[in-house]
């Protein structure tokens, strides 16, 4: 075999794995944070998640990066093994798609992609949606002259005696599932080692049972990206990868029975439907061999699920909305995906959001009971506030330097504003403890009616922060007019207490000092309902000002 046809097999599986990872990531990109959606709505169930994983997978073209989110998702405490268990047996179907466009050989069109995709990218530049759809099609055309170069390559080599006797030797069944295995853990990308065993089954340079074999280890080796991602993470994300580990394994094992018992009658079938075409039946194996693990497994997904737990025994400690000083959604953690990294965000946001209006109402309630132990809880919990602000602010900044899906991209600066105003909600609640220690030490008093001012005031803010925090966590408009209305009435609430509290002053009804804590007060709450606003309209990317 000579220099040339090395360096064209070479360059021709160069491209075809980087146009891969370009039409896969620029799928990510542009579809990523709708798929994650449907991801989340529809995988109440397995069966549900057995469709949407075939979807899914099929659209972006990789097997690992729907795995690799499920394991996210999982370690996030965002979606439930059982759950996982579908979405996993579906991404084994959907990735056959790949080797079934790569079978139809539309490597003549390949020139045409790549103009379509170059022209796409000019007409739409500045339009990051018309780029990435143009950096799709791009991509399918470069993935398509690799194939090119590597079938060139492989019709070279039949004339090579060497190359020949050498594959010719490849005839143990086990070496050829070790092979497959080893090739796909490397390249992790089931799809392109079946790609290539497509081109050389198609040049006559492999046997149709060995590549059946090949395409078993395929099944093993696919597991290697789920598994590493799942390493470090949580109890519940390694028995992620052990569902997609174990689904593979067994379904492999019963797949090699089968193939040593009745290969011909299974080589048969198959080309029956592939019309004696070599490249088609190992597309078709490879799908076939998806269905047959998925409708043999399927009914035993719970007892896999369960086997799991036996396998990775123990539980992580968990995390509760109000333990202190830990985050419940996000880490430091090797599981770690561009596509899920904005849910886990926005989740511990939410906490966050939680601890602090729970402090506030902590504090206004210390400021009337004067109860010396709720006063340094507010202190204690507004400590843990400062941490999570810290802590989610660094990791926004960490995955604002991932390839993020473009939807996830724009909210990014306004996630870091909405945990900035959830902060100074919790600096709010520091002062209002600042004060009830103010009047414990002073003995200054509020009347009965500064009371039932600033208990109405805040039962306005508390139900303007759960809208808020709601539509925040939505993103829908469900609760516009309500917090439009609710912000303007806090305005006039205190606009109306602080008139009352003059009229007190001037009637010599309180004190000066009683005087300048209460206006206080009723100021910080009118700040809390504006930040509470803000926090709403955040991701709408509206300015409650202009309103």
């Amino acid at each position: 075999m000579n220099v040339e046809i090395i360096l064209s097999m070479a360059g021709g599986l160069g491209l075809f794995l980087f146009g891969m990872t370009v039409m896969s990531e620029s799928i990510e990109k542009v579809a990523g944070a709708k798929l994650r959606s449907i991801l989340e709505v529809f995988t109440t169930n397995r069966f549900t998640g057995l469709i949407v994983g075939i979807i899914f997978t099929g659209i972006i073209q990789s097997s690992s990066a729907c795995t690799v989110m499920v394991v996210s998702f999982v370690n996030s405490g965002l979606m439930s093994l059982y759950q996982a268990a579908g979405v996993i047996y579906g991404a084994n179907i959907g990735t056959t798609i790949t080797s079934q466009l790569v079978s139809f050989n539309l490597s003549e069109a390949a020139p045409v992609f790549l103009l379509a995709g170059v022209l796409t990218m000019m007409l739409g530049k500045g339009k990051q949606n018309a780029e990435k759809i143009g950096e799709v099609i791009v991509g399918f055309g470069v993935l398509f002259m690799g194939l090119s170069s590597m079938s060139g390559a492989m019709a070279g080599m039949k004339d090579s005696s060497a190359v020949m006797n050498l594959l010719k030797s490849l005839d143990s069944p086990l070496l050829a599932v070790l092979m497959g295995t080893v090739l796909t853990a490397v390249i992790q990308s089931s799809s392109v080692t079946v790609s290539i065993v497509l081109l050389m089954a198609n040049e006559g340079l492999l046997g149709l049972p060995i590549s059946l074999f090949i395409i078993l280890g395929c099944n093993i080796g696919a597991c290697a990206s789920a598994v590493l991602a799942s390493l470090t993470g949580k109890k519940d994300a390694k028995r992620a990868a052990m569902i997609h580990f174990l689904f593979n394994v067994i379904g492999t094992v019963l797949l090699y029975i089968i193939l040593m018992i009745g290969m011909n009658q299974v080589l048969d079938g198959i080309m029956s439907i592939s019309g004696n075409n070599a490249g088609r039946f190992v597309a078709n194996a490879h799908t076939i061999i998806k269905i047959f693990q998925v409708i043999v497994l399927f009914p035993f997904s719970n007892l896999i699920v369960k086997l799991t737990y036996v396998l990775v025994p123990g539980d992580d400690k968990k995390v509760g909305y109000r333990d202190s000083f830990q985050l419940k959604y996000i880490g430091e953690k090797v599981v770690f995906n561009p596509a899920t990294a904005v849910v886990e965000v926005m989740k511990e946001i939410e906490r966050m959001a939680s601890l602090a209006a729970e402090n506030l109402n902590r504090a206004m309630n210390a400021l009337i009971t004067l109860d010396n132990e709720d006063i340094e809880e507010v202190y204690e919990v507004e400590k843990n506030i400062n941490f999570l602000n810290h802590a989610i602010t660094n990791y926004l900044v960490k995955i604002n330097q991932a390839t993020l899906p473009i939807e996830d991209l724009k909210s990014i600066g306004a996630l870091f504003h909405v945990v900035n105003d959830i902060e100074r909600i919790g600096d709010h609640a520091e002062n209002v403890a600042d004060s009830a220690k103010q009047r414990i030490s002073t003995g200054v008093g509020f009347s009965k009616e500064a009371q039932r001012g600033l208990g109405e005031m805040v039962d306005m803010v508390n139900t303007l922060i759960q809208f808020a925090v709601e539509m925040f966590s939505s993103g829908t408009e469900e609760h516009l007019e309500d917090i439009m209305h609710l912000e303007d009435a806090v305005d006039e609430k205190e606009r109306e207490l602080q008139k009352e509290h003059v009229g007190r002053l001037t009637r010599n009804e309180c004190s000066p000092e009683a005087g300048m804590l209460f206006s206080d007060i009723v100021s910080g709450l009118e700040r809390v309902a504006d930040h509470a606003t803000n926090i709403a309209f955040s991701i709408l990317n509206a300015d409650p000002e202009e309103e």
